[in-house]
């Protein structure tokens, strides 16, 4: 299936909105856009976004990613590109649909399509190399 009949799929297969269950790991300026527009969610218990910071642990961003990855209300994580070249390690090992892990910009850092591992493995799969 392509991506985009997979997030479609999340999108139908969930009885929440669709804006819930995008889940956030990206630093503030990303998140603060996100929250405005409706996307972040937060409970007594936790939330569906990681604010990354400069003194952001590599291990904290590990541990939330890991977290995030279990919940099922959430089908889309969103994380800048540099945040997920952090941990590259655990997205290389990351072999699951759902949630979809999409790596986006952020305002400092652009995008480069030759770092993303979903690029990587489209290019691989269309006979370009790993």
């Amino acid at each position: 299936m392509s991506l985009g009949v997979d997030i479609a799929r999340i999108i139908l297969s969930h009885s929440h909105l669709f804006l819930s269950t995008l889940n956030l790991l990206n630093q503030q300026d990303t998140v603060t856009g996100f929250l405005l527009a409706g996307v972040g969610h937060r409970t007594a218990k936790d939330t569906n976004f990681l604010i990354v910071k400069q003194d952001t642990t590599l291990q904290q961003i590990e541990d939330a990613f890991h977290a995030l990855t279990l919940r099922d209300d959430i089908g889309i994580i969103l994380i800048n590109q540099h945040v997920a070249n952090n941990i590259r390690h655990v997205l290389k090992d990351y072999n699951q649909t759902i949630p979809t892990v999409l790596e986006i910009p952020s305002k400092e850092h652009p995008y480069d399509p030759e770092q993303d591992y979903i690029m990587q493995r489209v290019n691989m799969f269309l006979g370009g190399g790993a």
